[in-house]
């Protein structure tokens, strides 16, 4: 049976429950994790009190209910009036404000105007929002509509007002309509350029302020997959990722995504994870090699990511590039982004099993890897050198043959061997980028390794940065097989030793402060899940779990709390400070590093068919159990160490039309076939396992 969430006039789909049977006093543990309001309406939490200034009366009463709220502001008072209202934890959608009556001042005609300032975090909220897309906004004027503020021409009668974007009276009382934020400042004032429709006098009666919700509505009912482990920290940073991706899951909307000419026919009206809730509201590919991840695991809402693999792939160049997003009608001139459209692809057929998406799109991927990428390559070292006026993920000013991108590029071309090897037909392709993934590790291993601290170099050159290393060129090293087991040690451990902060890992050493001011004291969570892998990936589980708790764990613990941000900066700041996007899906890593190494499931073939468990196991997380979803069914696993500490039993409920292995990733170790629909108990100890 089908149960279905309403959201924002859109019917979602949701699979069942999956976890044991349980009555509705007794949910299963993991429901208490989750982050998503119980409705599509959401209620604030909080009033802050030092917060509120000038003649309000039952502030209180917006989140009690109690008693209307009531804003006044005599004529000539140059104390503006204002209270300010916490959501309690980021959230997205249109503000609703329930109006009583209101009276308009006496030295104006005009209706009392309310000011709406929006903000994730409390320290950038001022007089104006952190973020509106005008601040973004194209043209000469720019093309919308807002100043900093949203604003409200309050009628005389009682009325409810659902801030949308567009404006009351012609150019003038505009608002920006959507929003992602925790808190808002309700004042009563007004624009000056508003006159004669608004004033800042009058007197205003608020009866509620409430949010329409706009996103994917994650209920408990609505999970098709979870996490649980020993660690309540751990466990609630899963969940945390899952509530940051659901918030940019979201319906393409001409009026609320990125204003920099990323409105395109093509996606309107389709579902689609958006690359931030508050900011850059336009899905981009590299940002989905780790939020579609995150959504796989969760919930079923693979179609937002299928939505965006094709409509990039339709708008695919002559010479093989693929766009990174619809931004500037479809040219933003990103070099590494295609590479993701590979590895999401991959991603896409292995967790939903859709084959005939790769059949669809083969020649797509042949024309990146044989037409584009080959034409940017130094036939010496045969690493990639970046197209002249490309950027990348950070938009970072190294030209030339950065580790990253032929890294990238050797993941890219194996896993696209990979998708070869679905057909016979494609033979000769997987046998060619095979070949060529090895010709490019070598000329990596011998050009870019620096002998003098065992690490990769982010480029061999000469000139300012050129002595750098970096987290993303190491780490995808690592993962994309260049490294050996010695070389993987110690790249992973120079990087411990060399960008370590109290926030996570910093994505350069010290010497990448020649490329740009505060380059070793910035961390992105994007490309920690990329370390966080490859330590577990490479046997150092206990530096992958201690990478996760510093990043993700210093996040939970600022303001805003709960969502997972773009980039944080010296000293555990908000990056680019109010700019700062603070629900970001590229930063949800930690949702696919616990499911795919904690509790052990990675796909072996498309949907699940085969599939590994892989027990990494961690001296301070004694038990993990959870569900990954497959087009089979759910895929429950749990695991805990015996009270001795030698053994680990784990238990295996595989879906019916399934088969894989069981075992822990230890050289030697032996694995057991479990066949579906069988529940099977393991104990494992070392290289050993016993059945019952």
């Amino acid at each position: 049976m089908h149960i279905h969430s309403f959201v924002s006039g859109l019917f979602w789909p949701a699979a069942c429950i999956l976890a044991s049977a349980s009555t509705a006093q007794e949910a299963p543990s993991w429901q208490q994790y989750v982050r998503a309001p119980e409705s599509a309406i959401v209620r604030p939490a909080a009033i802050l009190p030092s917060y509120t200034q000038g003649d309000v009366e039952n502030a209180d009463g917006l989140v009690t209910g109690a008693a209307t709220t009531v804003l006044s502001r005599a004529a000539g008072s140059n104390q503006t009036t204002t209270l300010v209202v916490d959501f309690g934890q980021n959230v997205v959608g249109q503000l609703l404000l329930g109006f009583g009556r209101s009276t308009n001042g006496t030295s104006s005609q005009g209706f009392p105007g309310i000011r709406l300032a929006f903000s994730e975090a409390l320290e950038y909220l001022t007089d104006r929002s952190d973020y509106t897309r005008s601040d973004r906004a194209q043209g000469d004027p720019p093309q919308l509509v807002t100043t900093g503020t949203d604003q409200v021409a309050v009628r005389n009668d009682p009325y409810t007002r659902e801030d949308v974007w567009g404006c009351e009276y012609g150019s003038q009382v505009c608002a920006d309509g959507l929003h992602a934020f925790r808190y808002v400042r309700v004042s009563l004032d007004a624009l000056a350029t508003d006159a004669p429709y608004t004033s800042a006098e009058g007197r205003v009666e608020i009866s509620s302020v409430s949010l329409r919700w706009v996103g994917y509505l994650g209920t408990p009912d609505t999970f098709t997959g979870w996490f649980e482990c020993s660690d309540a920290n751990l466990t609630q940073w899963w969940f945390d990722g899952v509530y940051t991706v659901d918030m940019g899951t979201a319906i393409f909307n001409a009026n609320d995504t990125e204003p920099r000419g990323a409105t395109s026919a093509s996606l309107l009206g389709k579902l689609v994870l958006q690359d931030g809730a508050k900011r850059d509201r336009d899905p981009y590919m590299g940002d989905l090699a780790v939020a579609a991840l995150t959504g796989y695991l969760s919930h079923d809402t693979s179609a937002a990511t299928l939505n965006v693999l094709e409509d990039l792939a339709a708008h695919q160049r002559s010479d093989g590039w693929i766009p990174p997003a619809s931004i500037n009608q479809y040219t933003l001139a990103l070099f590494d982004y295609p590479l993701y459209w590979v590895l999401c692809s991959w991603d896409y057929v292995f967790y939903t099993g859709n084959t005939s998406y790769i059949d669809a799109h083969y020649a797509v991927m042949v024309k990146v890897l044989d037409t584009y990428y080959p034409a940017h390559t130094d036939s010496t070292t045969q690493l990639l050198v970046r197209q002249d006026g490309y950027g990348d993920f950070a938009f970072l000013p190294r030209p030339g043959s950065a580790a990253y991108y032929s890294a990238l590029y050797v993941l890219a071309l194996n896993k696209a061997a990979s998708l070869a090897d679905l057909s016979d037909a494609h033979a000769s392709d997987a046998a060619r980028w095979r070949s060529r993934a090895a010709a490019v590790s070598a000329g990596f291993q011998s050009t870019l390794w620096d002998a003098s601290v065992s690490a990769y170099f982010d480029r061999k050159c000469t000139g300012a940065g050129c002595g750098a290393h970096a987290q993303d060129g190491n780490s995808l090293a690592v993962l994309a097989g260049i490294a050996n087991a010695s070389t993987a040690a110690s790249a992973l451990a120079y990087l411990s030793a060399h960008t370590a902060q109290p926030y996570g890992n910093a994505f350069y050493d010290a010497a990448g402060e020649a490329l740009g001011a505060g380059f070793s004291a910035r961390v992105y969570a994007f490309i920690s899940y990329f370390e966080g892998a490859a330590r577990f990936e490479s046997g150092d589980a206990a530096g992958a779990v201690d990478l996760v708790r510093r990043t993700w764990g210093w996040m939970a613990a600022q303001d805003p709390g709960v969502t997972h941000w773009e980039g944080i900066g010296a000293n555990g700041s908000k990056y680019e400070a109010a700019d700062t996007s603070l629900a970001h899906g590229w930063s949800t890593g930690v949702t696919p590093l616990l499911s795919t190494y904690v509790l052990g499931v990675k796909p072996v073939e498309p949907g699940f068919r085969e599939w590994s468990v892989d027990i990494v196991r961690t001296e301070d997380i004694s038990w993990a159990r959870g569900v990954v979803p497959t087009p089979y069914g759910p895929l429950g696993v749990s695991w805990q160490v015996t009270p001795d500490g030698e053994t680990i039993e784990v238990v295996v409920e595989p879906p019916d039309g399934t088969n894989g292995t069981v075992g822990v990733p230890v050289s030697g170790a032996e694995k057991v076939r479990v066949e579906g629909g069988k529940k099977t108990v393991l104990r494992l100890a070392g290289t050993k396992t016993r059945v019952s």
